[in-house]
C-alpha cells in the first residue's frame, strides 16, 4: 500500500543503475541504452582504457549530498536511467521512487579492477586491501538494509559475473523489473565478455 500511495504521489520511478565502483555499473547502463530506455549522462568523462564504451555518467551525482532536500534534476530522471555509486544512494531525495538495479561483483574482482586503474593513472592507494574489503563489506551491509527497509527504493541484485556469463537471462530478470518491453536478446548485445578482465579464481 506505500509504494501504491508513493506512485500516485511521486509518479514514475527513476531508473538507477548502482554498484561499488568497476561492478559492471556502466554496462548495466549499456545494456539499457541498448533496450531504449533514456539515460542521463553528461559525457564529461569520456570512454579509455578502463571503460572503452563509455561510463555514463552525470557529474551532478557528486554533488547529491548538498542538494538532495531539492534535487530538481533527480525529478527530471523519472522514468529515465541515471548511474549513481553506492555511497550516495543514501542522498537520493525522498521525494522521488526508484527502481535500482544493484550490481553485485566478487570484491576480490573489484579490488583487482581498481588498483589496475590506479596503477595506469599513476596514483597510490593508501589504504591496504585488508581494510578496503572490511570498508567494503560494512557499507554493502548498510546500503542493502536502507535499499530493503526505505520505501523509496525497490531492488533488484544483479551478479556481474551472471551477466556476463548468461547475459540473455540476466537481461530478462532487469526487463521484468523495469517493466520494458524489449527482446532481452537486444539488451544482452550489449554484453562484451572480453571486458571482464579481472577475474577471481573462485
Amino acid at each position: 500500500m506505500k509504494r501504491l500511495y508513493r506512485r500516485i504521489r511521486y509518479g514514475e520511478p527513476v531508473i538507477v543503475v548502482s554498484g561499488l565502483p568497476r561492478s559492471g555499473t556502466s554496462m548495466t547502463m549499456q545494456m539499457l541504452a541498448a533496450a531504449c530506455v533514456a539515460v542521463v549522462t553528461d559525457g564529461v568523462r569520456k570512454p579509455g582504457e578502463d571503460n572503452p564504451k563509455g561510463y555514463y555518467e552525470d557529474e551532478r551525482v557528486k554533488d547529491l549530498h548538498k542538494d538532495k532536500q531539492d534535487g530538481a534534476w533527480v525529478r527530471d530522471a523519472r522514468g529515465k536511467a541515471i548511474k549513481i555509486i553506492s555511497f550516495l544512494l543514501k542522498d537520493l531525495p525522498e521525494t522521488n521512487n526508484y527502481k535500482v538495479i544493484f550490481m553485485r561483483r566478487d570484491l576480490s574482482e573489484v579490488l583487482a579492477s581498481q588498483q589496475k586503474m590506479l596503477d595506469r593513472r599513476g596514483e597510490d592507494n593508501d589504504t591496504d586491501d585488508e581494510k578496503m574489503l572490511e570498508v567494503w563489506k560494512d557499507h554493502l551491509w548498510k546500503v542493502t538494509y536502507l535499499m530493503t527497509h526505505a520505501d523509496r527504493f525497490e531492488l533488484l541484485n544483479v551478479p556481474y559475473r551472471e551477466v556476463v556469463a548468461k547475459p540473455i537471462e540476466q537481461a530478462r530478470r532487469i526487463k521484468d523489473f523495469l517493466g520494458l518491453s524489449v527482446d532481452p536478446e537486444q539488451m544482452a548485445g550489449a554484453v562484451d565478455e572480453k571486458l571482464y578482465r579481472n577475474r577471481s579464481k573462485n
